[in-house]
């Protein structure tokens, strides 16, 4: 089977469950040497390098809560060192901005507090932004940059993810903005856009069964996201095929909310 990222390096931040773990999983199937980015639950994050190893890839783990900008600077001063030891380089050519938080506030808008709000904000939007300005100097011209929205941007969502939502349309205006800097180095930038996924972020709701149904009846394909589903299109964008896609939207949902009505 050829590879299509054969002798890449990839930072999919996030990547101990859900989205980052498949995704690092797929990037890592493609020949890529990936970065396992966790925020804690370091045995989750070792289970997914594991897992890479055992299917004959190449990975390791970074650690580095990302609610500040230290945790961004961490990163990088132990993403040095790892790359270092296992390329002789500090470069790398594919950042995948997967980590986020979605903190649902109480029942309403109105409970949504300045703690709450700053909270999202500084993972979600706050530091893939400055996960980006300190990965230019190091990202290889030719590189991908893909940042994980969300189709929440698309449609209202219930009001008490609305901080959430917010930061979901920021990240996808970053990507314009740096899809049109970053084009004369030949490097892409793009937002990826799930729609309902079956995470351990959606699993308090999605998995009762009448949450199930509903997610069915309103979407074209008919079933429920899987990670997998996610990572295979960002396995697309990582990869030569995607070389002329850059400052777009693309969203995966199955066709989630095309209806005017519902199907069941």
């Amino acid at each position: 089977m050829n590879k299509t990222i054969e002798n890449k390096v990839a930072l999919v931040t996030g990547a101990n469950r859900g989205i980052g773990k498949a995704i690092a999983i797929r990037l890592a199937k493609e020949g890529a040497l990936v970065a396992v980015h966790y925020g804690h639950d370091s045995s989750a994050a070792e289970a997914v390098v594991s897992e890479i190893k055992a299917n004959g890839g190449s990975a390791f783990t970074i650690e580095a809560e990302l609610d500040t900008l230290n945790g961004v600077h961490l990163l990088y001063e132990s993403l040095d060192i790892a790359l270092k030891e296992r390329t002789g380089s500090i470069n790398f050519d594919i950042l995948v901005n997967n980590a986020g938080i979605c903190p649902r506030a109480g029942t309403s808008f109105e409970e949504t507090t300045e703690e709450i709000f700053d909270q999202v904000f500084a993972v979600n939007v706050k530091a893939p932004f400055f996960l980006i300005q300190q990965a230019l100097p190091r990202l290889r011209d030719g590189g991908r940059i893909i940042n994980i929205s969300s189709v929440v941007t698309r449609i209202a969502f219930p009001d008490n993810v609305a901080a959430y939502c917010l930061t979901k349309g920021a990240i996808n205006t970053l990507s314009l903005v740096l899809a049109a800097k970053l084009g004369s180095r030949n490097i892409t930038v793009n937002s990826l856009a799930p729609g309902v996924t079956d995470t351990d972020i959606n699993a308090s709701w999605l998995h009762r069964p009448d949450s199930q149904s509903f997610v069915k009846s309103v979407t074209a394909l008919g079933r429920v996201g899987e990670p997998e589903d996610i990572a295979d299109v960002a396995a697309f964008l990582a990869s030569p095929d995607g070389r002329w896609v850059t400052g777009q939207y693309l969203e995966a949902s199955g066709g989630f909310r095309l209806f005017a009505w519902h199907k069941g």
